[in-house]
């Protein structure tokens, strides 16, 4: 594991970051096209109460993929050992709140992970932080703990969370709960696709935390629902993800209105040109910690599945029918398709759920429990709603259709083989 921390001089001169994957396949990129409906192209229709939503990319089609994925055939990964990081610290040693660590030491959390052992002390000190790093590192501890104990010290004190997904800024507000149970302290979460108007009642309450979806937290901005000159730490949460979405407009909206004596904190796995911009007029004087893991195309098993066009399902239940295929993710490139999939899937045996942006965020939260749970084998998922799962244990992911770009396959077979489990990505090309 490499990791590095950096100091920036002060002032703001452009950042220099490690960039994406040297690969021509980066500028294959989706247009963009992010919704209102927080974190949503998801939604088609207007979420309850009038806010804004939709689809502002339209149609158009899908953008062909211009890649060869059997470039990326590896079936032998090499077993590469990653040196064992020895933290520099305990959470004890960081100076939180003694209930903090009893409740961290509780979730079976024994010693910061690279990202938290880099990042608390930074945090504590009120630093601006730019942290590199891949989802499933603890990178949600990694600013919500010391964010807490801020909040402690000072009850002024309000943190906005920005994050791709509905699911994620969830997830966030669940570790929050968790590590922030011994205090009154409050937090309501923001996102689209259910109705604004809850939200915008628990808004008139004083919450120390919200978490939200930047579609979402823009529209409850302009309502006059949410005071952004009141925040006064902003955490940007898989910043790459929000603008590969199409948010760029509505984060910089957000951040241009939240008070210039913040604190930011910024987390993505990659720095891209975009990210580089939001650094440079947003952030003063940012430390950054890069803390990167071996490379995903390199670990996981890869393979490609030749088909012909009339027989694509039934080379994939021929797949499925496999022992070794137990817990899977398929990868459809249209919402209408996903669910056709799916359903195809359940007809021929094989429970299947999926998860797509024409499904409410109740649907998609059911679904995505059942697979969680095994009530079902296969979940098929479009890319965009795909952000933010994380699933232990899934044993092969399938792209059933080709991604669009270089940055979505890497996204998708990282779905498996995650922390110490093998995993395998299979991707379906038509025969020549």
């Amino acid at each position: 594991m490499t990791t590095q921390t950096s100091r920036r001089p002060s002032g703001r001169r452009p950042y220099s970051g490690s960039g994406k994957p040297g690969s021509s396949f980066n500028n294959n990129r989706r247009p963009h096209g992010g919704g209102r409906s927080g974190g949503s192209r998801f939604s088609g229709s207007r979420s309850g109460g009038g806010s804004r939503g939709g689809n502002r990319g339209g149609g158009g089609g899908r953008k062909q993929p211009t890649f060869d994925p059997s470039q990326f055939i590896n079936k032998n990964p090499i077993e590469v050992k990653e040196e064992a990081y020895v933290p520099k610290h305990t959470f004890a040693d960081f100076g939180l709140h003694a209930d903090i660590v009893a409740t961290v030491t509780k979730q079976g959390i024994t010693s910061p992970s690279p990202i938290q052992d880099q990042t608390i002390p930074l945090a504590m000190e009120g630093k601006d932080i730019i942290g590199l790093a891949e989802t499933g590192t603890g990178k949600t501890a990694a600013f919500l703990l010391p964010l807490i104990q801020k909040t402690l010290v000072e009850k002024n004190q309000q943190t906005l969370i920005l994050t791709p997904t509905r699911e994620l800024a969830l997830q966030a507000e669940a570790e929050f709960r968790k590590f922030g149970a011994a205090f009154k302290l409050y937090a309501t979460s923001c996102v689209g696709g259910t109705s604004i108007q809850p939200q915008i009642r628990a808004l008139k309450r004083n919450n120390h935390f919200i978490i939200g979806t930047p579609g979402r937290i823009l529209d409850l901005i302009e309502r006059g629902n949410l005071r952004p000159e009141r925040i006064t730490n902003i955490v940007l949460d898989e910043a790459d993800r929000m603008l590969d979405m199409g948010f760029i407009h509505d984060m910089r909206r957000i951040l241009s209105g939240v008070t210039k004596n913040r604190q930011t904190l910024f987390f993505s796995a990659t720095m891209t040109k975009e990210a580089e911009g939001l650094v440079n007029d947003f952030m003063r004087s940012p430390v950054t910690v890069s803390v990167k893991k071996k490379d995903v195309t390199n670990s996981i098993a890869q393979d490609v599945v030749p088909y012909e066009h009339v027989h694509k399902f039934d080379t994939l239940l021929a797949l499925l029918a496999k022992d070794e295929l137990k817990r899977v993710i398929i990868f459809g490139s249209m919402k209408h398709s996903v669910e056709k999939l799916s359903q195809e899937l359940t007809r021929n045996g094989i429970k299947a759920e999926s998860i797509h942006g024409n499904k409410s965020h109740g649907q998609r939260q059911r679904s995505l429990g059942a697979f969680k749970s095994g009530n079902a084998r296969v979940l098929v998922a479009t890319d965009v709603a795909a952000r933010g799962i994380h699933v232990d244990n899934v044993s092969h992911v399938i792209n059933y259709d080709l991604p669009n770009t270089f940055e979505d396959y890497v996204h998708r077979i990282g779905r498996t083989g995650r922390g110490i489990y093998k995993g395998q990505a299979l991707t379906f090309v038509p025969k020549k």
